[in-house]
């Protein structure tokens, strides 16, 4: 089993950056696929990006394409995702999943989930 947790959060300008990261427990981490979620307040949860176990291939919402980097460290059994030039429409509550179906991941669908962490981007 896998387990999750999402770190890095906080309260910056537009046009600032932001890493967070997610720490993930389990034998099992470097054979996930691994994706970052958010969600904004009465909105539904959106894709934002997806990188495969190995970490050659990764996926982008169109949304954050060129802006934001998806990467993981399977030796420390975390995922990153460093947000730049970031925009006040970018304020939402950020979780990972994992998985091991790519699929699944980008489809929102994975039973894996951390307990997201605030991201709010004052304009």
């Amino acid at each position: 089993q896998v387990q999750l947790v999402e770190s890095g959060g906080g309260l910056v300008q537009a046009g600032g950056s932001l890493r967070l990261s997610c720490a993930a427990s389990g034998r099992t981490f470097s054979s996930y696929v691994m994706g970052w979620f958010r969600q904004a307040p009465g909105k539904e949860r959106e894709f934002v990006a997806a990188i495969r176990w190995t970490g050659g291939s990764t996926l982008y919402a169109d949304s954050v394409k060129g802006r934001f980097t998806i990467s993981r460290d399977n030796a420390k059994s975390t995922v990153y995702l460093q947000m730049n030039s970031l925009k006040p429409e970018d304020t939402a509550v950020y979780y990972c999943a994992g998985d091991t179906s790519f699929q699944r991941i980008v489809a929102g669908i994975s039973d894996k989930w951390g307990q997201g962490t605030q991201v709010t981007i004052s304009s």
